[in-house]
Protein backbone atom coordinates (compact mmCIF):
# COMPACT_ATOMS: atom_id res chain seq x y z
CA UNK A 1 0.00 0.00 0.00
CA UNK A 2 2.69 2.35 0.98
CA UNK A 3 6.47 2.30 0.15
CA UNK A 4 9.28 4.65 1.58
CA UNK A 5 12.24 4.43 -0.45
CA UNK A 6 15.95 5.58 1.53
CA UNK A 7 13.83 8.77 3.08
CA UNK A 8 16.08 11.14 4.51
CA UNK A 9 15.12 14.32 6.60
CA UNK A 10 17.01 16.75 9.21
CA UNK A 11 15.37 19.60 10.41
CA UNK A 12 15.82 21.78 13.92
CA UNK A 13 19.47 20.58 14.02
CA UNK A 14 18.93 16.77 14.12
CA UNK A 15 18.70 13.68 11.64
CA UNK A 16 15.24 12.31 12.12
CA UNK A 17 15.33 9.62 9.44
CA UNK A 18 18.74 8.16 7.63
CA UNK A 19 17.83 6.00 4.70
CA UNK A 20 14.67 4.25 6.11
CA UNK A 21 12.72 2.44 4.40
CA UNK A 22 9.11 0.71 4.97
CA UNK A 23 7.12 -1.60 2.29
CA UNK A 24 3.25 -1.26 4.06
CA UNK A 25 1.11 -4.42 2.69
CA UNK A 26 -2.03 -3.72 1.48
CA UNK A 27 -4.75 -3.24 4.00
CA UNK A 28 -2.60 -3.72 7.27
CA UNK A 29 -3.09 -2.20 10.04
CA UNK A 30 0.36 -0.98 11.63
CA UNK A 31 1.37 0.55 15.19
CA UNK A 32 4.10 2.61 14.81
CA UNK A 33 6.11 2.96 17.83
CA UNK A 34 8.96 4.67 19.22
CA UNK A 35 10.04 6.79 22.20
CA UNK A 36 8.32 9.93 22.09
CA UNK A 37 10.47 12.80 19.69
CA UNK A 38 11.97 10.45 17.93
CA UNK A 39 9.78 11.37 14.97
CA UNK A 40 6.69 9.63 14.48
CA UNK A 41 4.47 12.83 13.81
CA UNK A 42 7.08 13.94 11.86
CA UNK A 43 6.54 11.02 9.30
CA UNK A 44 3.05 11.51 9.13
CA UNK A 45 3.37 14.88 7.87
CA UNK A 46 6.44 13.76 5.52
CA UNK A 47 3.64 11.07 4.41
CA UNK A 48 0.70 13.73 4.31
CA UNK A 49 3.16 16.27 2.13
CA UNK A 50 2.92 18.76 4.99
CA UNK A 51 7.05 18.82 5.28
CA UNK A 52 9.30 17.95 2.60
CA UNK A 53 11.82 14.89 2.87
CA UNK A 54 16.02 16.11 1.53
CA UNK A 55 15.62 12.91 -0.46
CA UNK A 56 13.50 9.54 -0.64
CA UNK A 57 10.35 8.57 -2.46
CA UNK A 58 6.69 7.60 -0.82
CA UNK A 59 5.05 5.31 -3.60
CA UNK A 60 1.34 5.13 -2.69
CA UNK A 61 -1.38 3.42 -5.53
CA UNK A 62 -2.64 5.89 -8.29
CA UNK A 63 -5.55 7.59 -6.42
CA UNK A 64 -4.94 6.22 -3.34
CA UNK A 65 -6.56 8.62 -1.02
CA UNK A 66 -4.43 9.31 2.41
CA UNK A 67 -6.21 10.88 5.70
CA UNK A 68 -5.31 11.94 9.26
CA UNK A 69 -6.92 13.34 12.35
CA UNK A 70 -4.69 15.63 13.50
CA UNK A 71 -6.83 18.33 14.77
CA UNK A 72 -10.19 19.19 15.76
CA UNK A 73 -13.68 19.74 13.39
CA UNK A 74 -14.21 22.90 12.78
CA UNK A 75 -16.69 25.08 14.92
CA UNK A 76 -19.30 25.20 12.11
CA UNK A 77 -22.76 25.68 11.64
CA UNK A 78 -23.41 22.37 10.24
CA UNK A 79 -25.10 19.50 11.84
CA UNK A 80 -23.38 16.65 12.99
CA UNK A 81 -24.70 14.11 10.78
CA UNK A 82 -24.81 16.40 7.96
CA UNK A 83 -20.74 16.97 8.85
CA UNK A 84 -20.04 13.09 9.08
CA UNK A 85 -21.97 12.27 5.70
CA UNK A 86 -19.82 14.69 3.80
CA UNK A 87 -16.70 13.43 4.55
CA UNK A 88 -17.43 10.79 1.94
CA UNK A 89 -16.30 12.94 -1.08
CA UNK A 90 -17.61 10.42 -3.42
CA UNK A 91 -21.23 10.21 -2.18
CA UNK A 92 -21.37 13.55 -1.60
CA UNK A 93 -20.31 15.06 -5.11
CA UNK A 94 -22.50 12.52 -6.44
CA UNK A 95 -25.76 14.04 -4.27
CA UNK A 96 -25.19 17.57 -4.67
CA UNK A 97 -24.68 16.72 -8.68
CA UNK A 98 -27.85 15.32 -8.27
CA UNK A 99 -29.80 18.00 -7.42
CA UNK A 100 -29.55 20.14 -10.91
CA UNK A 101 -28.40 17.32 -12.97
CA UNK A 102 -30.66 16.54 -16.28
CA UNK A 103 -33.07 14.08 -16.07
CA UNK A 104 -31.04 11.75 -18.71
CA UNK A 105 -28.08 11.72 -15.90
CA UNK A 106 -30.18 10.63 -12.68
CA UNK A 107 -30.18 7.11 -14.42
CA UNK A 108 -26.38 7.04 -14.04
CA UNK A 109 -26.06 9.06 -10.98
CA UNK A 110 -28.42 6.84 -8.54
CA UNK A 111 -26.04 3.58 -10.02
CA UNK A 112 -22.92 5.53 -9.22
CA UNK A 113 -24.80 5.66 -6.01
CA UNK A 114 -25.95 2.01 -5.33
CA UNK A 115 -22.29 0.86 -6.54
CA UNK A 116 -21.17 2.79 -3.24
CA UNK A 117 -23.94 1.51 -1.01
CA UNK A 118 -25.01 4.92 -0.18
CA UNK A 119 -28.08 4.44 1.17
CA UNK A 120 -26.74 2.71 4.33
CA UNK A 121 -24.14 6.12 4.81
CA UNK A 122 -26.59 7.18 7.46
CA UNK A 123 -26.64 3.87 9.18
CA UNK A 124 -23.23 3.52 8.96
CA UNK A 125 -22.69 7.10 10.47
CA UNK A 126 -24.72 6.25 13.42
CA UNK A 127 -22.94 3.37 14.28
CA UNK A 128 -19.73 5.35 14.50
CA UNK A 129 -21.45 8.12 16.11
CA UNK A 130 -22.68 6.25 18.89
CA UNK A 131 -19.49 4.15 19.34
CA UNK A 132 -17.69 7.30 19.71
CA UNK A 133 -20.39 8.46 22.57
CA UNK A 134 -22.49 10.81 20.38
CA UNK A 135 -26.44 10.15 21.44
CA UNK A 136 -28.98 10.36 18.99
CA UNK A 137 -30.20 14.51 20.23
CA UNK A 138 -26.58 14.80 19.25
CA UNK A 139 -27.16 14.01 15.60
CA UNK A 140 -29.18 17.57 15.08
CA UNK A 141 -26.28 19.44 16.49
CA UNK A 142 -24.45 21.76 15.10
CA UNK A 143 -20.44 21.59 15.21
CA UNK A 144 -20.39 24.98 16.52
CA UNK A 145 -22.12 23.66 19.88
CA UNK A 146 -19.60 21.08 20.84
CA UNK A 147 -16.36 21.40 22.86
CA UNK A 148 -12.80 21.20 21.73
CA UNK A 149 -12.78 17.57 22.75
CA UNK A 150 -16.21 16.43 21.24
CA UNK A 151 -15.23 18.09 17.66
CA UNK A 152 -11.84 16.03 17.98
CA UNK A 153 -14.59 12.97 17.91
CA UNK A 154 -16.38 14.07 15.25
CA UNK A 155 -12.55 14.71 13.25
CA UNK A 156 -12.09 10.76 14.13
CA UNK A 157 -15.27 10.04 13.21
CA UNK A 158 -15.45 11.42 9.90
CA UNK A 159 -12.10 9.40 8.98
CA UNK A 160 -13.52 6.22 9.91
CA UNK A 161 -16.96 6.77 7.92
CA UNK A 162 -14.91 8.11 5.14
CA UNK A 163 -12.88 4.89 5.11
CA UNK A 164 -9.57 6.48 2.80
CA UNK A 165 -6.99 3.82 1.33
CA UNK A 166 -4.50 4.97 4.07
CA UNK A 167 -5.92 6.03 7.74
CA UNK A 168 -3.16 7.91 9.91
CA UNK A 169 -4.27 8.01 13.73
CA UNK A 170 -1.94 9.98 15.99
CA UNK A 171 -2.56 9.01 19.07
CA UNK A 172 -6.57 8.66 18.69
CA UNK A 173 -7.17 7.38 22.06
CA UNK A 174 -5.77 10.54 23.92
CA UNK A 175 -9.21 12.44 24.08
CA UNK A 176 -11.43 9.05 24.20
CA UNK A 177 -12.65 7.43 27.42
CA UNK A 178 -11.96 3.99 28.02
CA UNK A 179 -15.56 3.04 26.71
CA UNK A 180 -14.72 5.02 23.57
CA UNK A 181 -11.46 3.13 23.55
CA UNK A 182 -12.66 -0.25 23.63
CA UNK A 183 -15.38 0.47 20.76
CA UNK A 184 -12.51 1.88 18.81
CA UNK A 185 -10.10 -1.27 19.29
CA UNK A 186 -12.73 -3.23 17.58
CA UNK A 187 -13.59 -1.22 14.98
CA UNK A 188 -9.80 -0.89 13.92
CA UNK A 189 -10.06 -4.44 13.81
CA UNK A 190 -12.62 -4.52 10.74
CA UNK A 191 -11.24 -1.60 9.05
CA UNK A 192 -11.29 -2.67 5.13
CA UNK A 193 -8.23 -0.85 4.34
CA UNK A 194 -4.55 0.41 5.55
CA UNK A 195 -3.92 2.29 8.82
CA UNK A 196 -0.93 3.17 10.91
CA UNK A 197 -1.74 4.11 14.56
CA UNK A 198 0.80 5.97 16.84
CA UNK A 199 -0.40 4.87 20.10
CA UNK A 200 1.28 4.02 23.41
CA UNK A 201 -2.50 1.97 24.53
CA UNK A 202 -0.99 -1.56 24.61
CA UNK A 203 -4.20 -3.56 24.11
CA UNK A 204 -4.69 -1.31 21.35
CA UNK A 205 -1.48 -2.68 19.74
CA UNK A 206 -2.34 -6.26 20.84
CA UNK A 207 -5.50 -6.58 19.40
CA UNK A 208 -6.30 -4.26 16.83
CA UNK A 209 -3.23 -4.10 14.54
CA UNK A 210 -1.09 -6.78 11.96
CA UNK A 211 1.98 -5.39 12.62
CA UNK A 212 4.41 -3.35 14.97
CA UNK A 213 6.21 -0.50 12.76
CA UNK A 214 9.53 0.86 15.03
CA UNK A 215 11.10 3.89 14.31
CA UNK A 216 14.44 3.86 16.07
CA UNK A 217 18.07 5.61 15.17
CA UNK A 218 16.20 6.78 12.39
CA UNK A 219 15.23 3.52 10.87
CA UNK A 220 12.27 1.68 10.04
CA UNK A 221 11.95 -1.92 10.84
CA UNK A 222 8.47 -3.78 10.12
CA UNK A 223 7.57 -6.46 12.89
CA UNK A 224 4.71 -9.13 12.51
CA UNK A 225 1.91 -8.97 15.31
CA UNK A 226 1.02 -7.15 18.32
CA UNK A 227 3.71 -5.15 20.48
CA UNK A 228 3.71 -7.82 22.92
CA UNK A 229 5.04 -10.23 19.77
CA UNK A 230 7.35 -7.13 18.86
CA UNK A 231 8.95 -6.64 22.49
CA UNK A 232 9.82 -10.33 22.00
CA UNK A 233 11.23 -10.37 19.29
CA UNK A 234 12.64 -7.18 19.80
CA UNK A 235 14.72 -8.52 22.88
CA UNK A 236 16.01 -11.56 21.58
CA UNK A 237 17.01 -10.03 18.44
CA UNK A 238 19.11 -7.72 21.00
CA UNK A 239 20.61 -10.98 22.96
CA UNK A 240 21.76 -12.27 19.63
CA UNK A 241 23.44 -9.00 18.81
CA UNK A 242 25.18 -8.61 21.77
CA UNK A 243 26.65 -12.02 21.64
CA UNK A 244 27.20 -11.87 18.32
CA UNK A 245 29.07 -8.61 19.25
CA UNK A 246 31.09 -10.58 21.67
CA UNK A 247 32.04 -13.36 19.37
CA UNK A 248 32.98 -10.78 16.85
CA UNK A 249 35.38 -8.74 19.00
CA UNK A 250 36.94 -11.93 20.31
CA UNK A 251 37.69 -12.78 17.08
CA UNK A 252 39.06 -9.45 16.18
CA UNK A 253 41.28 -9.55 18.94
CA UNK A 254 42.69 -12.92 18.17
CA UNK A 255 43.06 -11.84 14.77
CA UNK A 256 44.78 -8.36 15.33
CA UNK A 257 47.01 -10.70 18.55
CA UNK A 258 48.53 -13.37 15.26
CA UNK A 259 49.51 -9.87 13.17
CA UNK A 260 51.05 -7.94 15.99
CA UNK A 261 53.45 -11.22 16.63
CA UNK A 262 53.83 -12.44 12.98
CA UNK A 263 53.95 -9.44 10.75
CA UNK A 264 57.23 -9.11 10.62
CA UNK A 265 58.56 -13.17 10.64
CA UNK A 266 59.01 -13.73 6.92
CA UNK A 267 57.70 -17.49 7.62
CA UNK A 268 54.33 -16.20 8.86
CA UNK A 269 53.92 -12.91 6.62
CA UNK A 270 51.71 -14.62 4.06
CA UNK A 271 49.28 -15.70 7.55
CA UNK A 272 49.76 -12.40 8.71
CA UNK A 273 48.96 -10.78 5.26
CA UNK A 274 45.51 -13.06 5.07
CA UNK A 275 44.57 -12.14 8.81
CA UNK A 276 44.85 -8.36 8.00
CA UNK A 277 42.28 -8.84 4.69
CA UNK A 278 40.22 -11.06 7.26
CA UNK A 279 40.28 -7.72 9.85
CA UNK A 280 39.39 -5.69 7.19
CA UNK A 281 36.83 -7.20 5.99
CA UNK A 282 34.76 -7.76 9.73
CA UNK A 283 31.79 -5.27 9.46
CA UNK A 284 31.46 -3.81 12.60
CA UNK A 285 28.60 -4.37 15.16
CA UNK A 286 27.23 -1.75 16.75
CA UNK A 287 26.81 -1.76 20.26
CA UNK A 288 23.09 -2.30 21.62
CA UNK A 289 22.32 0.81 23.02
CA UNK A 290 19.41 0.03 25.58
CA UNK A 291 16.97 2.55 26.22
CA UNK A 292 16.37 3.20 29.72
CA UNK A 293 12.95 4.30 31.49
CA UNK A 294 13.24 6.51 34.71
CA UNK A 295 10.80 4.57 37.56
CA UNK A 296 8.35 6.57 39.30
CA UNK A 297 8.68 7.51 42.68
CA UNK A 298 5.58 6.61 44.43
CA UNK A 299 6.36 6.33 48.17
CA UNK A 300 3.58 4.03 50.42
CA UNK A 301 2.24 5.22 53.72
CA UNK A 302 4.42 4.85 56.73
CA UNK A 303 1.94 3.57 59.19
CA UNK A 304 -1.75 2.23 57.29
CA UNK A 305 -5.19 3.61 59.41
CA UNK A 306 -7.44 2.27 60.52
CA UNK A 307 -10.50 0.90 58.07
CA UNK A 308 -12.12 1.87 56.40
CA UNK A 309 -10.64 5.30 54.78
CA UNK A 310 -13.93 5.99 53.61
CA UNK A 311 -17.59 5.13 54.15
CA UNK A 312 -20.76 6.59 52.00
CA UNK A 313 -24.10 6.15 52.95
CA UNK A 314 -27.23 7.28 50.62
CA UNK A 315 -24.94 10.32 49.86
CA UNK A 316 -25.51 12.85 46.87
CA UNK A 317 -22.53 15.75 45.17
CA UNK A 318 -22.51 17.69 42.80
CA UNK A 319 -22.52 21.72 42.36
CA UNK A 320 -25.07 24.49 43.74
CA UNK A 321 -28.24 23.12 42.99
CA UNK A 322 -27.16 20.38 40.38
CA UNK A 323 -26.97 16.65 41.85
CA UNK A 324 -24.40 14.72 39.40
CA UNK A 325 -24.22 11.54 41.76
CA UNK A 326 -26.53 10.26 44.28
CA UNK A 327 -27.17 7.08 46.38
CA UNK A 328 -24.02 6.17 47.11
CA UNK A 329 -23.52 3.59 49.31
CA UNK A 330 -19.89 2.28 48.99
CA UNK A 331 -16.67 1.52 51.35
CA UNK A 332 -13.19 1.71 50.80
CA UNK A 333 -10.57 0.24 52.81
CA UNK A 334 -6.64 0.82 53.27
CA UNK A 335 -5.85 -1.40 50.14
CA UNK A 336 -8.23 -1.46 47.80
CA UNK A 337 -7.44 -0.74 44.26
CA UNK A 338 -10.50 0.44 42.61
CA UNK A 339 -11.44 0.84 38.99
CA UNK A 340 -13.57 3.85 38.06
CA UNK A 341 -15.42 3.07 34.91
CA UNK A 342 -18.24 5.26 32.96
CA UNK A 343 -18.68 7.34 29.36
CA UNK A 344 -17.39 11.05 29.67
CA UNK A 345 -19.93 13.11 31.54
CA UNK A 346 -21.29 10.37 33.81
CA UNK A 347 -19.39 11.83 37.39
CA UNK A 348 -16.29 10.39 37.44
CA UNK A 349 -14.85 13.23 38.19
CA UNK A 350 -17.04 14.32 40.21
CA UNK A 351 -16.65 11.46 42.26
CA UNK A 352 -12.97 12.24 42.18
CA UNK A 353 -12.83 15.40 43.65
CA UNK A 354 -15.25 14.03 46.00
CA UNK A 355 -13.03 11.19 47.46
CA UNK A 356 -10.09 14.20 47.28
CA UNK A 357 -12.23 16.01 50.18
CA UNK A 358 -12.07 19.14 47.30
CA UNK A 359 -16.08 18.87 47.39
CA UNK A 360 -18.99 18.42 49.84
CA UNK A 361 -21.65 16.48 49.91
CA UNK A 362 -25.00 17.50 49.19
CA UNK A 363 -27.20 15.05 51.31
CA UNK A 364 -26.07 11.58 52.96
CA UNK A 365 -23.32 10.50 55.33
CA UNK A 366 -19.80 10.29 54.52
CA UNK A 367 -17.36 8.76 57.02
CA UNK A 368 -13.80 9.62 56.49
CA UNK A 369 -10.27 8.89 58.35
CA UNK A 370 -9.37 12.13 59.76
CA UNK A 371 -5.56 11.57 59.19
CA UNK A 372 -5.74 10.38 55.63
CA UNK A 373 -3.62 12.00 53.60
CA UNK A 374 -4.37 11.90 49.47
CA UNK A 375 -2.40 12.24 46.53
CA UNK A 376 -4.60 13.11 43.14
CA UNK A 377 -3.53 14.12 39.99
CA UNK A 378 -5.93 15.15 37.43
CA UNK A 379 -5.21 15.41 34.16
CA UNK A 380 -6.51 19.82 34.12
CA UNK A 381 -3.04 19.98 36.13
CA UNK A 382 -1.27 19.55 33.60
CA UNK A 383 -3.19 22.42 31.58
CA UNK A 384 -2.99 24.93 34.80
CA UNK A 385 0.93 24.74 34.85
CA UNK A 386 2.57 28.11 34.40
CA UNK A 387 4.53 28.04 31.14
CA UNK A 388 7.17 30.32 32.59
CA UNK A 389 7.70 27.96 35.95
CA UNK A 390 10.43 25.61 36.12
CA UNK A 391 10.47 22.25 37.56
CA UNK A 392 12.94 23.59 40.18
CA UNK A 393 10.66 26.14 41.09
CA UNK A 394 7.46 24.27 41.32
CA UNK A 395 9.40 21.56 44.03
CA UNK A 396 10.54 24.51 45.93
CA UNK A 397 7.37 25.59 46.62
CA UNK A 398 6.37 22.14 47.45
CA UNK A 399 9.25 22.00 49.58
CA UNK A 400 10.40 24.99 51.02
CA UNK A 401 12.32 23.66 53.84
CA UNK A 402 14.68 20.89 51.75
CA UNK A 403 17.92 22.02 50.58
CA UNK A 404 18.97 23.11 46.58
CA UNK A 405 20.53 19.62 46.61
CA UNK A 406 17.82 17.85 47.77
CA UNK A 407 15.53 19.43 45.25
CA UNK A 408 17.91 18.34 42.12
CA UNK A 409 18.50 14.88 43.75
CA UNK A 410 14.41 14.63 43.85
CA UNK A 411 14.20 16.12 40.48
CA UNK A 412 16.65 13.41 38.87
CA UNK A 413 14.35 10.60 40.74
CA UNK A 414 11.67 11.74 38.97
CA UNK A 415 12.79 11.27 35.52
CA UNK A 416 13.79 15.01 35.24
CA UNK A 417 17.54 15.03 33.88
CA UNK A 418 19.90 18.64 34.79
CA UNK A 419 19.54 19.80 31.74
CA UNK A 420 15.63 20.15 31.94
CA UNK A 421 15.52 21.67 35.89
CA UNK A 422 15.39 24.70 34.79
CA UNK A 423 13.67 24.55 31.59
CA UNK A 424 10.29 26.57 31.46
CA UNK A 425 7.34 24.19 31.78
CA UNK A 426 6.59 25.51 27.86
CA UNK A 427 9.60 23.81 26.84
CA UNK A 428 9.10 20.63 28.64
CA UNK A 429 6.85 17.66 26.82
CA UNK A 430 3.73 16.76 28.12
CA UNK A 431 5.43 13.32 28.73
CA UNK A 432 7.50 15.42 31.01
CA UNK A 433 5.22 17.63 32.64
CA UNK A 434 2.96 14.40 33.49
CA UNK A 435 5.72 13.11 34.86
CA UNK A 436 6.82 15.39 37.26
CA UNK A 437 3.34 16.22 38.80
CA UNK A 438 2.65 12.31 39.32
CA UNK A 439 5.43 11.96 40.79
CA UNK A 440 4.84 15.47 43.05
CA UNK A 441 1.39 14.66 44.28
CA UNK A 442 2.76 11.29 45.50
CA UNK A 443 5.87 12.62 46.89
CA UNK A 444 3.98 13.06 50.79
CA UNK A 445 3.34 9.07 50.62
CA UNK A 446 -0.59 9.54 50.61
CA UNK A 447 -2.78 6.71 51.68
CA UNK A 448 -4.79 7.13 49.13
CA UNK A 449 -3.91 7.91 45.33
CA UNK A 450 -6.46 9.19 43.01
CA UNK A 451 -5.61 9.41 39.19
CA UNK A 452 -7.49 10.91 36.89
CA UNK A 453 -6.33 9.50 33.30
CA UNK A 454 -2.02 9.41 34.26
CA UNK A 455 -1.25 8.04 30.92
CA UNK A 456 -2.23 10.43 28.09
CA UNK A 457 1.38 12.01 27.60
CA UNK A 458 3.25 9.00 28.51
CA UNK A 459 4.78 6.77 26.28
CA UNK A 460 4.40 2.80 26.45
CA UNK A 461 7.92 2.35 28.64
CA UNK A 462 6.66 5.39 31.01
CA UNK A 463 2.95 3.41 31.09
CA UNK A 464 4.95 0.24 32.32
CA UNK A 465 7.47 1.84 34.74
CA UNK A 466 4.09 3.92 36.24
CA UNK A 467 2.18 0.05 36.55
CA UNK A 468 5.36 -1.18 38.40
CA UNK A 469 5.39 2.26 40.66
CA UNK A 470 1.59 1.40 41.56
CA UNK A 471 1.71 -2.21 42.02
CA UNK A 472 4.94 -1.36 45.00
CA UNK A 473 2.57 1.05 46.35
CA UNK A 474 1.02 -0.32 49.52
CA UNK A 475 -1.80 2.30 49.63
CA UNK A 476 -5.46 2.56 48.65
CA UNK A 477 -5.58 3.61 44.51
CA UNK A 478 -8.68 5.26 42.92
CA UNK A 479 -7.70 4.44 38.81
CA UNK A 480 -9.73 6.53 35.87
CA UNK A 481 -8.02 5.80 32.91
CA UNK A 482 -8.64 5.10 29.33
CA UNK A 483 -5.56 2.74 29.31
CA UNK A 484 -7.36 -0.74 29.81
CA UNK A 485 -3.63 -2.57 30.25
CA UNK A 486 -3.06 -0.32 33.23
CA UNK A 487 -7.01 -0.73 34.64
CA UNK A 488 -6.49 -4.78 34.10
CA UNK A 489 -2.99 -4.55 35.72
CA UNK A 490 -3.95 -2.30 39.11
CA UNK A 491 -7.19 -2.51 40.06
CA UNK A 492 -9.11 -5.35 41.80
CA UNK A 493 -12.06 -3.85 42.08
CA UNK A 494 -14.31 -1.98 39.85
CA UNK A 495 -16.73 0.37 40.17
CA UNK A 496 -19.24 2.17 37.80
CA UNK A 497 -20.19 5.32 37.14
CA UNK A 498 -23.50 5.27 35.36
CA UNK A 499 -27.58 6.82 35.64
CA UNK A 500 -26.31 9.09 38.13
CA UNK A 501 -24.80 7.11 40.33
CA UNK A 502 -21.58 4.93 41.13
CA UNK A 503 -22.08 1.67 42.13
CA UNK A 504 -19.74 -1.79 41.91
CA UNK A 505 -19.39 -3.48 38.82
CA UNK A 506 -20.03 -7.08 38.72
CA UNK A 507 -16.84 -8.43 36.29
CA UNK A 508 -13.81 -8.10 35.00
CA UNK A 509 -12.89 -5.69 32.02
CA UNK A 510 -13.68 -8.78 29.32
CA UNK A 511 -17.06 -8.59 30.76
CA UNK A 512 -17.01 -4.56 30.88
CA UNK A 513 -15.86 -4.90 27.36
CA UNK A 514 -18.58 -7.02 26.06
CA UNK A 515 -21.01 -4.68 28.05
CA UNK A 516 -19.63 -1.59 25.91
CA UNK A 517 -19.95 -2.89 22.46
CA UNK A 518 -23.55 -4.77 23.31
CA UNK A 519 -24.32 -0.78 24.37
CA UNK A 520 -22.92 0.96 21.53
CA UNK A 521 -25.17 -1.43 18.91
CA UNK A 522 -28.11 -1.11 20.90
CA UNK A 523 -27.77 3.10 20.91
CA UNK A 524 -26.80 2.75 17.03
CA UNK A 525 -29.90 0.55 15.99
CA UNK A 526 -32.38 2.76 15.92
CA UNK A 527 -30.43 5.06 13.36
CA UNK A 528 -29.91 1.88 11.28
CA UNK A 529 -34.29 1.82 9.72
CA UNK A 530 -33.54 1.45 5.86
CA UNK A 531 -35.79 3.64 3.38
CA UNK A 532 -38.31 1.25 1.56
CA UNK A 533 -37.04 2.91 -1.70
CA UNK A 534 -33.88 1.22 -2.16
CA UNK A 535 -32.65 4.48 -4.14
CA UNK A 536 -31.10 7.10 -2.20
CA UNK A 537 -33.10 10.36 -1.23
CA UNK A 538 -31.81 13.61 -2.40
CA UNK A 539 -30.31 15.44 0.70
CA UNK A 540 -30.03 18.71 0.69
CA UNK A 541 -27.01 19.91 2.07
CA UNK A 542 -26.66 22.76 4.17
CA UNK A 543 -22.98 24.55 3.81
CA UNK A 544 -21.03 27.29 6.01
CA UNK A 545 -20.95 30.88 5.16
Amino acid sequence: MLQIDNLVFNAWGRRFFDHANLNLPPNAKVGLVGRNGVGKSTLFKLILGELAADSGEFILPKGARVASVDQEHPATPVTLLETILEADVARHALLTELETADPERMGDIYTSLQEIDADRAPARAGEILAGLGFSTADLSRTMAEFSGGWRMRVALAAALFAEPGLLLLDEPTNYLDLEGAMWLEARLRKYPNAAIIISHDRELLNNSVDAILHLHQGKLELYTGGYDDFERRRGEKARLQSAFRVKQEAERAHLQSFVDRFRAKASKAAQAQSRMKRLAKLEPVAAVIEERVAPFTLPSPARPLAPPLMRLEHASVGYGDDTVLSNLNLRLDVDDRIGLLGVNGAGKSTFAKMAAGALGLQAGLMQREHRIKVGWFHQHQIEALDPSDTPLDIIRRERPEDSETSYRSRLAQFGIGFDKQSTTVENLSGGERARLLLNLVAMAAPHLLILDEPTNHLDIDSRRALLDALNGYQGAVILITHDRSLMELVADRLWLAADGTVAPFDGDMDDYARFVLDRAKVGAAPRQKRETDPRPKREKVRRSA
